[in-house]
């Protein structure tokens, strides 16, 4: 009895060690998906090591999704910039020839020390930055220099006519020239030819004064 137990003993931890063996040399296809543990969104180009397989380095695409050979057991780091680095142990045992994860990392928040930024290496720039420093004008200093007499007179010259002075100026035109045109016509004295008949009106008068004297 006590050699039959020694015998199954034997067997049993041969069976387990020649198990391990086995899963040892097996290969399995690993694929999965790095996601940020916070958001659920993708985490592309993940750099992924393998530290059993002597480092061997992969990298997931930009969908965060990747797929490469691996032993069961094995021990694979996930790392990304902004991100803390993670690591997985698969399984010493896996039945199926691949194996699938959902790889989760999470933001790694950084501080950083306050930095105080000075414009002027010296007091001494400053003080004679600030003395140099000319001090903008008032909205009352500025709405004066706008209407000004120079002000105005500079825009008389640059600035177009708006729709309102063009129809006051062309009425103005229009009026002056039918004016003109109508003095030209009623008045006798813009006439050559009423100017003739006076003098030859004069000139019969005094024709005919002399014949009765």
């Amino acid at each position: 009895m006590r050699y039959s137990l020694i015998i199954i003993l034997f067997f049993i931890v041969n069976a387990v060690f020649a198990q391990d063996k086995t899963q040892a040399n097996k290969l399995v296809q690993f694929s999965g998906i790095v996601t940020d543990a916070d958001s659920n969104m993708v985490v592309p180009y993940v750099t992924i090591t393998n530290i059993s397989n002597k480092g061997q380095k992969y990298a997931a695409n930009y969908q965060g999704f990747f797929s490469f050979v691996v032993n069961p057991g094995d021990t694979v780091m996930f790392s990304a910039v902004g991100f803390t680095s993670k690591t997985l142990v698969l399984p010493k045992t896996i039945a199926d020839n691949k194996y699938t994860a959902m790889v989760q990392i999470k933001s790694e928040i950084m501080y950083l020390k306050t930095v105080r930024v000075n414009p002027w290496a010296t007091v001494e720039e400053f003080n004679k930055d600030f003395l140099s420093l000319k001090i903008a004008d008032d909205d009352m200093a500025i709405a004066k220099k706008n209407l000004s007499r120079q002000s105005i007179n500079g825009m008389k010259l640059t600035l177009p006519r708006d729709g309102q002075e063009v129809a006051n100026s062309n009425y103005r035109y229009n009026f002056d020239r039918m004016m003109n045109v109508n003095m030209r016509q009623t008045n006798p004295l813009l006439n050559p030819f009423a100017w003739g008949r006076l003098m030859q009106e004069i000139f019969n008068g005094d024709k005919a004064r002399n014949a009765e004297q």
